[in-house]
Protein backbone atom coordinates (compact mmCIF):
# COMPACT_ATOMS: atom_id res chain seq x y z
CA UNK A 1 0.00 0.00 0.00
CA UNK A 2 1.93 3.58 -1.03
CA UNK A 3 2.19 5.83 1.64
CA UNK A 4 0.70 9.62 1.53
CA UNK A 5 3.45 12.54 1.56
CA UNK A 6 3.22 14.47 4.27
CA UNK A 7 2.51 17.64 2.38
CA UNK A 8 -0.63 15.57 1.09
CA UNK A 9 -1.51 14.71 4.25
CA UNK A 10 -1.66 18.39 5.95
CA UNK A 11 -3.17 19.51 2.51
CA UNK A 12 -6.22 17.07 3.48
CA UNK A 13 -6.05 17.79 6.88
CA UNK A 14 -6.25 21.52 6.84
CA UNK A 15 -9.06 20.59 4.05
CA UNK A 16 -10.57 18.59 6.60
CA UNK A 17 -11.29 20.92 9.18
CA UNK A 18 -12.12 24.41 7.04
CA UNK A 19 -14.98 21.71 6.40
CA UNK A 20 -15.45 20.83 9.72
CA UNK A 21 -15.23 24.49 11.00
CA UNK A 22 -18.26 25.51 7.62
CA UNK A 23 -20.11 22.46 9.56
CA UNK A 24 -20.19 24.33 13.28
CA UNK A 25 -20.43 27.70 12.01
CA UNK A 26 -23.45 26.72 9.98
CA UNK A 27 -25.12 24.51 12.83
CA UNK A 28 -24.85 27.37 15.36
CA UNK A 29 -26.01 30.09 12.47
CA UNK A 30 -28.89 27.52 11.40
CA UNK A 31 -32.54 28.83 11.49
CA UNK A 32 -34.36 25.97 10.29
CA UNK A 33 -34.14 22.08 10.59
CA UNK A 34 -32.76 21.92 6.93
CA UNK A 35 -29.87 23.35 7.43
CA UNK A 36 -28.99 22.32 10.05
CA UNK A 37 -28.89 18.94 8.57
CA UNK A 38 -26.68 20.02 5.91
CA UNK A 39 -24.06 21.38 8.65
CA UNK A 40 -24.36 18.58 10.71
CA UNK A 41 -23.53 16.09 7.40
CA UNK A 42 -20.68 18.42 6.92
CA UNK A 43 -19.53 17.52 10.04
CA UNK A 44 -19.42 14.00 9.28
CA UNK A 45 -17.88 14.69 5.82
CA UNK A 46 -14.94 16.17 7.45
CA UNK A 47 -14.73 13.61 9.95
CA UNK A 48 -14.41 11.14 7.16
CA UNK A 49 -11.79 13.12 5.13
CA UNK A 50 -10.04 12.97 7.87
CA UNK A 51 -9.36 9.57 8.45
CA UNK A 52 -8.17 9.05 4.74
CA UNK A 53 -4.58 9.67 5.63
CA UNK A 54 -4.89 6.42 8.51
CA UNK A 55 -5.24 4.25 5.47
CA UNK A 56 -2.60 4.76 3.80
CA UNK A 57 -0.30 3.23 6.78
CA UNK A 58 -0.48 -0.77 6.70
CA UNK A 59 -0.46 -0.93 10.17
CA UNK A 60 -3.36 1.73 11.22
CA UNK A 61 -5.54 0.04 8.40
CA UNK A 62 -7.03 -2.14 10.58
CA UNK A 63 -7.73 0.99 13.33
CA UNK A 64 -8.78 3.19 10.82
CA UNK A 65 -11.73 0.71 9.49
CA UNK A 66 -12.49 0.26 12.56
CA UNK A 67 -13.22 4.16 13.25
CA UNK A 68 -14.78 4.29 9.66
CA UNK A 69 -17.53 1.99 10.71
CA UNK A 70 -18.16 3.30 14.06
CA UNK A 71 -18.58 6.92 12.06
CA UNK A 72 -20.52 5.69 9.27
CA UNK A 73 -22.92 4.14 12.20
CA UNK A 74 -22.91 7.07 13.79
CA UNK A 75 -23.48 9.40 10.56
CA UNK A 76 -26.28 7.14 9.72
CA UNK A 77 -28.34 7.05 13.02
CA UNK A 78 -28.10 10.76 12.84
CA UNK A 79 -29.02 11.07 9.27
CA UNK A 80 -32.30 9.44 10.54
CA UNK A 81 -32.90 10.76 13.85
CA UNK A 82 -32.88 14.22 11.91
CA UNK A 83 -35.50 13.42 9.44
CA UNK A 84 -37.67 12.25 11.84
CA UNK A 85 -37.56 15.42 13.58
CA UNK A 86 -38.02 17.06 10.46
CA UNK A 87 -40.54 14.97 9.77
CA UNK A 88 -42.30 15.64 13.08
CA UNK A 89 -41.72 19.33 13.45
CA UNK A 90 -43.32 19.65 10.07
CA UNK A 91 -46.00 17.59 11.02
CA UNK A 92 -46.51 19.59 14.40
CA UNK A 93 -45.73 22.93 13.50
CA UNK A 94 -46.28 22.91 9.95
CA UNK A 95 -42.96 24.71 9.53
CA UNK A 96 -39.53 23.86 9.86
CA UNK A 97 -38.20 26.89 11.03
CA UNK A 98 -36.34 26.53 14.62
CA UNK A 99 -37.99 29.91 15.90
CA UNK A 100 -41.05 27.46 16.08
CA UNK A 101 -39.10 25.26 18.41
CA UNK A 102 -40.29 25.62 22.39
CA UNK A 103 -38.18 24.27 25.28
CA UNK A 104 -39.92 24.37 28.89
CA UNK A 105 -42.48 26.78 27.45
CA UNK A 106 -39.25 29.52 25.96
CA UNK A 107 -39.32 30.14 22.87
CA UNK A 108 -35.98 29.40 21.01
Amino acid sequence: MPAIDIMSVSVIYATSFAILLVGYLAAISSKDVIRLLISLELMFGAVFMALIPLFSVAFLANTAFGIAIITIFTSSGELLVLISAITILDKQKKDIHTSAITIGGDRV
